[in-house]
C-alpha cells in the first residue's frame, strides 16, 4: 500500500500543497500533523510508523516534513527499513 505523510508547523499553515501531492502519488492513506517539526512525538507519524506494514511505500512531500533534524530523520528511515518499508 502507498501511505502518505504530511505536516505543517502551525495552525495558520495548510496542508493542501503536500495533500494534492500525495493524493497524486497514489497514497490510499494519509496521515497528517499540525504540529512543529521541533516535537519529536506526533500522533500522525507515530501512526504512520505503527500501520505501515512490509511492502508498503511511505510517500512525503519533502523530507523536512518526516524529521525534525538530521539525526531524527535518520532514526525514522532506519525504523521504517527494519519494517522493510
Amino acid at each position: 500500500m502507498i501511505i502518505g505523510y504530511a505536516r505543517v508547523s502551525t495552525d495558520d499553515q495548510n496542508l493542501d500543497l503536500q495533500l494534492d501531492a500525495l493524493k497524486e502519488a497514489g497514497c490510499k492513506k494519509i496521515f497528517q500533523d499540525k504540529i512543529s517539526g521541533v516535537k519529536e512525538d506526533r500522533d500522525g507519524l507515530r501512526n504512520v510508523i505503527d500501520i505501515v506494514r512490509a511492502g508498503d511505500t511511505l510517500v512525503v512531500w519533502k523530507l523536512d516534513r518526516l524529521g525534525r533534524s538530521l539525526q531524527h530523520l535518520i532514526a525514522v528511515v532506519n525504523e521504517l527499513k527494519g519494517k522493510d518499508v
